[in-house]
């Protein structure tokens, strides 16, 4: 009897993997998903892209430059239970409901990972579309604070090299001094001492926050700001140090938490969630960072270059697809809030863009996926107006101000129409950056009235949609 129920279980259990590898395989083939990593550097308006991609994706009167959209391919569109248990579903309707209520305000940002996933039912294109019928696309959307992405830079660094790099960006940044001055009354020698260690740690931490504050993209470790149930450990509990130390000095125990902070924080969400993104979209506030000068554009330009380097470029076989290797296959580099600008500079800020993006490539030694950059707006909230002043006409955006909710007609100044003047030009004096002639205004969201069919009024949503995804639903 023994041996019978020993044979059942082995049976029963082999026929449970065949049916699970076999069901696997089935569902690539019959309802296949893709996997669309969304992250956005400081204050790039990640909520608010995610929220509009899938509202205009569900009612997509606005997304005529889809080609799906224009052929009539679409047949339905419907959100349904994300596939990852363990994952919290992104929020959708609360967002939405942020956005376009009676008293619309942008909707808290992002603080952990969560999962949302939104499915099409396809008319196929071509001669076959008669006989084959429709399909179902799965499109499952990845949300992830773009502090963790930051993190994957690390895991090719050794505590020495971090501190380093980390220190010496620090010195040219005024806001640092309160930390700089507290490590430097610091013998990294000294035997470790955890009051000391808590110290250093949330004198770093407000200058992280600072940092991102300032529109800076070079926040490492991310999860100091957002550490959820991992607040107050000892993985993260350490800073950058000069020097080292002996065997339980101060320094020593900086660099094991280092380590422990790549090996069990970071390894695991790479391994977890990013190493099975297919396609990715990265946002970024190129607006903030001109706005806050020569060295935040470059330091914008060496994050692109880190985050290339950190995405294993490259297609996949489908075999591959089926046993899990996956590889990033094309890569959006968006640059948000683009209604901030008239129009007529948005091919000027399109092209900055480009041009990161293009020596952040060359710069990582980049090949294979498929990359792109946009300027878009994931909703609009302002008008565009033109205003005369000293018998000049000047283009200008109206729109409700964030800090007082006042109406103003604002005219920002005119970006470089070759992005060579602003890129690679750290260290310039930022008193004379862009001649003084370019300025940054918040706007919150404006009431909206829409038609039915229509999504969230947007500036190039449906070009970014097409790009990442518009191949799967033609």
């Amino acid at each position: 009897m023994a041996s019978g129920r020993l044979t059942y279980r082995l049976t029963d259990g082999v026929e449970r993997a065949g049916a699970t590898v076999t069901g696997a395989i089935s569902g690539v083939f019959s309802e296949p998903a893709l996997r669309l990593g969304v992250t956005g550097l400081s204050g790039a308006g990640k909520t608010v892209f995610i929220t509009s991609l899938v509202a205009n994706l569900l009612d997509r009167g606005r997304m005529g430059r889809m080609r799906a959209v224009a052929g009539g391919h679409i047949e339905a569109a419907f959100l349904q239970p994300q596939p990852d248990d363990t994952l919290p579903r992104f929020e959708y309707e609360k967002h939405l409901a942020a956005l376009t209520g009676p008293a619309p305000h942008w909707p808290e940002g992002t603080r952990h990972i969560s999962q949302l996933r939104l499915s099409f039912r396809v008319r196929p294109a071509g001669l076959l579309s008669g006989i084959k019928g429709s399909r179902i696309q799965h499109i499952d959307i990845i949300d992830y604070p773009g502090e963790w992405l930051l993190d994957l830079v690390l895991l090719d660094k050794s505590y020495a090299q971090w501190s380093g790099e980390t220190l010496a960006r620090l010195e040219n940044r005024p806001f640092a001094a309160d930390f700089l001055t507290q490590l430097a009354a610091t013998d990294p020698a000294a035997p470790h001492d955890e009051p000391t260690a808590q110290a250093l740690t949330a004198s770093f931490t407000a200058y992280l926050h600072a940092a991102r504050a300032q529109g800076l993209p070079d926040i490492t470790p991310g999860r100091l700001l957002l550490p959820g149930d991992l607040a107050g450990s000892p993985v993260l509990t350490f800073v950058p140090m000069a020097g080292t130390g002996p065997r339980g000095s101060l320094a020593r125990e900086m660099a094991r938490r280092f380590d422990a902070y790549k090996a069990q924080v970071v390894r695991p969400f790479f391994r977890a969630h990013f190493s099975r993104i297919d396609r990715q979209v990265v946002l970024a506030d190129v607006l903030g960072a001109i706005h806050a000068g020569p060295d935040a554009v470059d330091r914008l330009g060496q994050t692109m270059t880190d985050l290339l380097s950190t995405f294993r470029p490259g297609r996949t076989a489908w075999l591959a697809r089926i046993l899990g290797g996956k590889r990033v296959e094309r890569i959006l580099f968006a640059a948000t809030k683009a209604d901030h600008l008239h129009h007529s500079q948005h091919p000027r800020l399109t092209a900055i863009t480009t041009a990161l993006l293009r020596q952040s490539r060359d710069r990582a030694d980049f090949a294979g996926a498929n990359t792109n950059a946009l300027s878009i707006a994931a909703l609009r909230a302002t008008v565009e107006e033109q205003h005369e002043r000293n018998g000049q006409m000047l283009d200008c955006v109206r729109g409700r101000l964030l800090d007082s909710g006042k109406q103003a007609a604002f005219h920002a100044g005119e970006l470089p129409a070759d992005p060579a003047y602003i890129i690679g030009q750290s260290g310039q004096n930022t008193a004379r950056w862009l001649d003084a002639d370019y300025q940054f205004m918040q706007f919150a969201p404006a009431p909206l009235t829409r038609a039915p069919g229509d999504g969230l009024p947007h500036i190039r949503m449906d070009s970014a949609a097409e790009f990442l995804i518009g191949d799967l639903l033609t």
